[in-house]
């Protein structure tokens, strides 16, 4: 599958049908980031990408996008090393150096549809290769008003386009780095699931997904969004392709601005727009869905208090004031959110002949308890997660890395065989 350079050993060559692919090599891993899967102009649906040679060295791109100042404050160093750029439909392999018909797991990020990437180094899928004898891909593609508006000039749904696009080079390329083509296994958090669960209804990703792991998935912000959607285009009217990335992010600004009195909607605007390709009418979701619901074994849960992220602990003082109040709304909107959407959507899973387990993080992290983002650190356990709310304070890397191997190892099961995971003992309860 691959050789040694001789003029660096921590290089390695991948002999790949997507072109020849220079890649690192670090304690058993190959590492080979920023490997463009397709292309597109701005606004543009995406064509398949020309071989290589590619030197798969550096981390792929993230989209241009706005800070999310709660996010920033909350992982600082979040996106250090990566640089932006419209020019973004990259992905990244993390394979063991051995790999041989491995089961692939296809991550997509979380960022309510305008924020994040692929690459972000605390989305490290090392450990989880390593220990579950897998290949990870990461995906980065097209985000808020590049990625995800309809309007005049705009198709909408290009970033579930984009994401479409590299399931198709997985298809075709995986397996020159060990993968398994017939085991991939799609898996995001919070967008990142919502988008996994679009696609796995989706017709367009037939044959390309073959599991599906939903991670804190705001499920029903999504529906019902047409006179949100009208709002929005009305914000971004007269918005040309040839207008400065910088314009595009201020406009996309004011589309926020404009979205504000739609309440818990308006805080994820973006996101897929029904009734476009790829994606059938909002009226047609559930025979969609049962249409596939055997073919794919469902993996979906939320984290046992998601809204701790929007609602945290106060100081001391107002605390003993407050606490009780906070908790109650903590509880409120991770049942509205969070719980009930995943409920019904398990259950429409298995009503339609299909396997559907539903899970509940219970780790109690950090400062903020089990709350949005609180199996991250677990998954995907790296430095940058040291010293937030998410793990407790002192914590080294050694041990999230212990605590979250479980969880991991249940993870890669699921992707190997289908097999749903039992409880893990205060980290992960299994509802059914």
């Amino acid at each position: 599958m691959q050789k040694r350079p001789d003029e660096d050993p921590t290089l390695v060559a991948i002999r790949s049908r997507a072109g020849p692919i220079t890649a690192r090599l670090r304690h058993g891993l190959i590492h080979a980031t920023g490997i463009p899967y397709a292309n597109a102009a701005r606004w543009q649906r995406p064509y398949p990408a020309a071989p290589g040679p590619y030197r798969a060295t550096r981390p792929a791109p993230a989209c241009p996008q706005l800070p999310i100042p709660r996010l920033d404050a909350l992982l600082p160093t979040a996106f250090a090393g990566l640089g932006f750029d419209e020019a973004c439909l990259n992905l990244s392999v993390t394979a063991p150096a051995d790999a041989l018909g491995l089961p692939v797991m296809v991550w997509l990020h979380g960022g309510s549809y305008e924020s994040g990437a692929g690459d972000m180094a605390v989305f490290d899928p090392s450990a989880l290769v390593a220990e579950g004898r897998v290949v990870v891909v990461a995906v980065t593609s097209r985000l808020g008003l590049f990625g995800w508006l309809g309007g005049a000039g705009r198709p909408a749904n290009l970033g579930a386009l984009d994401v479409i696009a590299a399931l198709h080079w997985v298809r075709d390329h995986i397996a020159d780095f060990g993968g398994d083509p017939g085991c991939v296994t799609l898996f995001g958090q919070s967008s990142g699931g919502d988008l996994a669960a679009r696609l796995m209804v989706s017709g367009a990703a037939r044959g390309l997904v073959h599991r599906v792991i939903v991670q804190s998935a705001p499920l029903a912000l999504s529906l019902q969004a047409g006179p949100m959607r009208a709002v929005m285009r009305r914000a971004a009217e007269g918005l040309t392709a040839d207008a400065s990335t910088q314009q595009v992010l201020d406009r996309q600004a004011a589309v926020r601005r404009a979205v504000r009195r739609f309440g818990l909607a308006g805080q994820m605007p973006f996101g897929p727009e029904f009734g476009a390709d790829p994606f059938p009418a909002e009226d047609d979701l559930p025979a969609a869905h049962a249409a596939i619901a055997a073919q794919i074994p469902l993996l979906i849960g939320h984290t046992r208090d998601e809204a701790t992220l929007f609602l945290p602990p106060g100081d001391a003082t107002l605390a003993r004031l407050a606490e009780p109040l906070r908790r109650l709304g903590v509880r409120a909107l991770t049942n509205r959110l969070y719980r009930c959407p995943a409920d019904a959507f398990a259950a429409h899973h298995r009503g339609a002949g299909g396997q559907a387990t539903r899970f509940r993080i219970d780790w109690p992290g950090g400062a903020w308890g089990a709350a949005h983002l609180a199996e991250l650190p677990l998954l995907f356990p790296g430095p940058d997660w040291l010293g937030t709310p998410m793990v407790p304070l002192g914590m080294n890397l050694e041990q999230p890395t212990r605590i979250g191997a479980p969880l991991r190892r249940a993870w890669a099961e699921f992707a190997r065989s289908g097999q749903a995971p039992g409880d893990l003992p205060g980290i992960l309860r299994i509802a059914g």
